[in-house]
């Protein structure tokens, strides 16, 4: 069992008020909140370390650089990556997803496809979009079932002479569907279909090796993951990292640099391009082991606890629909309560202390699969307890009244 005052103890924001109510924070799935230690190792670096890394002989910039460095050889422990070269930084899934779409995008040409899922969230339609707008390729969007659950029959079917890649999501951050990446991963290559995989909603809650999954690209952020803003992963498999041109020139990313030719620098800095987020990253190490010391199995089986009862909870309520209702899915709740609108509902809730996200969940095509404009979405966290829960149930059944008789 885990200790959850000592928990929430490491995180002040918990102890705050919103509208004169204790806060109930349950938008995790669109960022974290973020624990003292990380704060803390934020602090030290900007007060003891802070200097530009890969640069300088002078101590500090070599302890800023031993500290992001740390954080690679950290990041290649939690997802078993090979090696340190096939752990790229950038600012976020979103940059990492664009920079396989600029890179290697390159290589795709006029009829080439490539297999997304319609749960997917922006950051991984868009940059293809913008890739088939220049090198005319075709997208083909898996659908899903009722419950949620990726139509892997549509999927198998999908595959063609003309398929050079797939790119979805390990979780979706909608319906809390958490996709069979092993295996979809596996009938990929069984067609010699490399894959990318969003794991933006799936690296804070659940267990990732991606030498098991056998993915060729996996995305993810830290401020999902109890750490710092700004600060995301790509691990690419080296073989193809070393294949791929530079996403952006600039600083750091060179070997040598003349008017006539520029070579440029061995993985994973050739794609770096600049100063990093130094502090950040450095920071992001102190958030792995902060999930280390709590363990990822227990994150996973305290976060389905809250979300069943909140599930079974909901569920009392007249005209209650959720969306993803799959038995095994992530702590995330999107749903509606009848002809209400989701913006009043979270607009009340906000109101009574309980932060929840409203809207399309940047998966605006997934809201028009699903017939609706958006939803109301809780995402849960360690930090979450049963009281929140029901604090929450209950206020939603209590916005729902009132809203129904106005």
């Amino acid at each position: 069992m885990l200790d959850i005052n000592n928990i929430r103890s490491q995180y002040p924001i918990l102890s705050r008020e919103v509208n004169g109510k204790p806060l109930i924070y349950l938008d995790s799935a669109a960022t974290s909140q973020t624990p003292q230690c990380v704060v803390d190792k934020i602090t030290e670096m900007y007060t003891q370390h802070k200097a530009n890394v890969h640069r300088g002989v002078h101590r500090l910039s070599q302890e800023a650089t031993d500290c992001v460095e740390h954080t690679r050889a950290r990041v290649c422990q939690y997802l078993n990556a090979q090696s340190i070269e096939e752990i790229v930084f950038t600012r976020g899934t979103t940059e990492a997803i664009n920079l396989v779409a600029s890179s290697f995008g390159e290589s795709l040409c006029n009829g080439d496809e490539i297999i997304l899922t319609v749960m997917e969230h922006h950051s991984n339609i868009v940059p293809w979009q913008l890739l088939g707008k220049r090198k005319r390729i075709r997208l083909r969007v898996v659908p899903i079932a009722a419950d949620g659950t990726l139509r892997r029959d549509i999927y198998s079917d999908m595959f063609s002479e003309n398929t050079r890649l797939v790119a979805l999501c390990h979780v979706s951050n909608v319906l809390g569907t958490v996709n069979p990446i092993k295996e979809l991963i596996a009938e990929a290559h069984s067609h010699g279909v490399p894959v990318l995989v969003d794991g933006a909603q799936a690296a804070p809650h659940l267990r990732v090796d991606v030498r098991d999954l056998d993915a060729d690209f996996y995305a993810l952020s830290a401020h999902k993951m109890y750490g710092p803003t700004g600060v995301g992963v790509l691990y690419g498999k080296r073989r193809l990292l070393e294949q791929m041109n530079p996403y952006q020139g600039g600083g750091e990313m060179i070997g040598h640099v003349a008017w006539d030719k520029t070579t440029f620098a061995d993985l994973p800095f050739k794609f770096e391009a600049g100063t990093p987020d130094f502090v950040g990253i450095s920071a992001f190490a102190e958030a792995l082991d902060y999930i280390d010391s709590i363990g990822i199995d227990n994150i996973a089986d305290w976060e389905h606890c809250l979300l069943k009862r909140a599930t079974e909870g909901l569920m009392k309520i007249p005209g209650m629909r959720i969306f993803g209702t799959q038995p095994e899915k992530s702590g995330v709740i999107s749903f509606l309560v009848d002809n209400i609108h989701h913006y009043d509902m979270g607009m009340l809730l906000d109101q009574l202390g309980i932060a929840v996200r409203t809207g399309h969940h940047c998966a605006q095509p997934l809201m028009t699969a699903l017939g609706i404009e958006g939803t109301v979405r809780a995402s849960f966290a360690v930090y979450n307890t049963f009281d929140e829960v029901d604090a929450f149930v209950a206020a939603v059944k209590r916005v729902a009244d009132m809203l129904r008789l106005g």
